[in-house]
């Protein structure tokens, strides 16, 4: 959410991408540091939508748009695009995906063996796909979550446990509904633990990735004015996961308003020992919007806070 606004009439399947640098300069305090940024553009008619990302090593980008298309993008060292491939992802029934079966909304990537998971709102699935992203080796379904309220965000844990946060599911006043899976999500298998997100104002989420420490960095989208949206990063620890609990995170910093876009996407990398976070916005296919990937970089994170118990660790 929001959807994709436009019918494709004129079909370009090239396999071309630019990535223009953004003219804005780069931050040097804070936890959150802005470095650089570029706007995405392909002739291709199927290039854009981005509401998954992920980072598969340097220079190197998977981006999974909500119209059922990928992208796989290589930036040279002077930050050009050197390589784009942009394909259709396989579907249940081997037919052309349609928006309410391919809605994919978050992506997860074994960096080890290349798996690639993918949590869909429409359908209220978890698949698991071959490195390739030609073929879907298991599937799972969610529960029923509202349409465009469902799965937004997924992140892969380094203990094999996965977090899925849905988007708006069910309006609980305690917050919004999120599940913890201890095996995998897309095969069928343990009920998962159901949680709740407590955003305190922050707006909904719509992507999550996992940070070195074994916590979780949450993007969330809140719609306005004057921006339209306003992203906002916070830091949660899944240490506070319980049944039906309640959890909280907390903010880091948010995108510079000059940069306002619809973030979706968002992976982190670290490299010579910096911790680099990833954006990428979601176009909808409309022309009043842009394709943006921005990197920043994370340092002096709020401290994980100790248990306040014996108990309370257990």
């Amino acid at each position: 959410m929001p959807g994709t606004a436009v019918r494709f009439a004129d079909v370009d399947l090239s396999q071309r991408a630019v990535a223009r640098p953004l003219g804005f300069a780069a931050e040097t305090a804070g936890p959150m540091r802005f470095v650089r940024g570029w706007r995405l553009d392909s002739p291709n008619s199927r290039f854009g939508g981005f509401s998954a990302l992920a980072r598969t090593g340097p220079g190197r980008f998977l981006l999974v748009g909500d119209n059922g298309y990928w992208t796989r993008l290589t930036f040279d060292s002077g930050g050009a695009v050197s390589s784009a491939r942009i394909d259709a992802l396989p579907t249940i029934d081997g037919r052309p995906a349609r928006k309410t079966m391919a809605d994919v909304e978050a992506l997860a990537v074994d960096q080890a063996g290349g798996t690639v998971w993918l949590a869909l709102e429409g359908v209220n699935q978890v698949w698991r796909l071959d490195a390739g992203l030609a073929r879907i080796e298991s599937r799972r379904r969610l529960p029923r979550w509202p349409r465009n309220r469902g799965a937004e965000a997924m992140v892969r844990l380094g203990d094999g446990r996965t977090i899925l946060f849905s988007e708006d599911a069910d309006d609980d006043p305690r917050g919004r509904e999120a599940l913890l899976y201890s095996d995998d999500p897309a095969v069928p298998g343990m009920p998962p633990v159901r949680f709740f997100y407590d955003a305190a104002g922050r707006g909904l989420v719509s992507d999550a990735a996992p940070l070195p420490d074994g916590r979780v960095l949450l993007v969330h989208r809140r719609l306005g004015f004057d921006p339209v949206f306003t992203t906002i990063i916070s830091v949660l620890d899944p240490a506070d996961i319980a049944r039906d609990a309640v959890v909280r995170s907390r903010t880091i910093g948010r995108v510079p308003r000059p940069l306002a876009e619809n973030y979706e996407g968002a992976a982190v990398s670290v490299e010579r020992g910096r911790t680099w976070l990833w954006l990428v916005s979601d176009d909808n296919f409309n022309v009043w919007q842009r394709s943006l990937l921005l990197q920043f970089e994370l340092g002096d994170l709020p401290p994980r806070k100790a248990p306040r118990s014996k108990k309370a660790a257990r």
